[in-house]
């Protein structure tokens, strides 16, 4: 539906404006704060995506996924009974299986996620890019992470890139499937609501901002726009859209400053890992050490949390 974007107009002093505020919101304290954070933690994507990852740092990151927070720590809030895991490890196509068999002979059953369509430039012919996702989902992956051609946004073949991304779509079969925009590439905000658009168009479960790997990542003002794109999406269609900001977000704060604007901008109903995941590597250690602070009135050491 060209009609839907034609005529799309961001007001970008006014976003940037919003999203400077939300930098200045009051975060949460006390038992609310140790609700957010482990909210949080069940919301994360926990994420190894090095050109050294190998079978022995996947089991693990594996073993994190399934035990985040410290087993002490979750009895003192009385959570530990409460089957708190990571939303999904997510890993490269060559390492599922190895993620696959380690979350399987530990009787779990978080969801491996890979990144696949020539993550992370997009810069190689369609023909790899499905191969690439129907390898990843014949290895085990229930999620793929597909980054979309940036010259179809930025040259407005939004007939291309709908057509690309519903093909990914298609080979991705029973996976779920994540669509990164690499936003910090696009050029600008009218592009990302767009992009947005026919991401979710050519049947996204989820939109994500970032591969990580971009000089700019997950902002508050692509989140902005990328979410209202969501809500206008859900209106016109009644289909919920996943959000997923992904790189750069490190701490504590960050990751419920990101819950609280999901909640203000699509409802609670979105704060859930079915419809918002967090894209993080590093994020989990700083929640887990700001959970010991909570829990024991001081700062964790570094080997007290070793596993972070």
């Amino acid at each position: 539906e060209l009609g839907w974007i034609s005529k799309v107009h961001v007001n970008r002093p006014a976003v940037v404006r919003h999203a400077e505020q939300i930098k200045k919101w009051r975060t949460v304290k006390g038992n609310w704060q140790a609700a957010w954070l482990l909210k949080a933690v069940t919301c994360i994507d926990l994420t190894t995506l090095s050109g050294d990852d190998t079978p022995s740092n996947v089991h693990r990151l594996c073993f994190k996924a399934k035990h985040p927070i410290r087993e002490d720590l979750l009895k003192a809030l009385d959570m530990h009974d409460k089957g708190i895991t990571v939303g999904a490890v997510c890993v490269y196509p060559t390492r599922v299986t190895d993620a696959v068999n380690t979350l399987k002979a530990a009787s779990c059953n978080i969801p491996v996620a890979s990144v696949a369509a020539g993550f992370p430039s997009g810069q190689t012919p369609l023909e790899t890019k499905l191969a690439e996702i129907k390898l990843a989902v014949e290895y085990g992956a229930r999620e793929i992470d597909i980054v979309i051609s940036r010259s179809l946004v930025l040259t407005g073949q939004w007939e291309g890139l709908y057509e690309e991304i519903r093909q990914c779509r298609e080979a991705c079969g029973e996976a779920h499937m994540k669509t990164i925009l690499a936003t910090g590439e696009l050029g600008s905000l009218a592009n990302v609501y767009k992009a947005s658009m026919i991401a979710m168009m050519a049947g996204s479960d989820f939109i994500k901002t970032s591969t990580g790997k971009e000089v700019e990542n997950a902002t508050f003002p692509v989140g902005i726009v990328m979410m209202r794109a969501i809500r206008e999406f859900y209106w016109q269609t009644g289909n919920k859209v996943g959000f997923k900001p992904a790189g750069g977000i490190r701490t504590a704060k960050e990751a419920i400053t990101w819950l609280m604007l999901v909640k203000e901008e699509l409802g609670v109903e979105w704060l859930t890992p079915e419809l918002f995941r967090l894209g993080a590597s590093s994020l989990l250690e700083d929640i887990e050490k700001q959970i010991f602070y909570h829990v024991t009135g001081s700062y964790a050491l570094q080997h007290d949390l070793a596993m972070a």
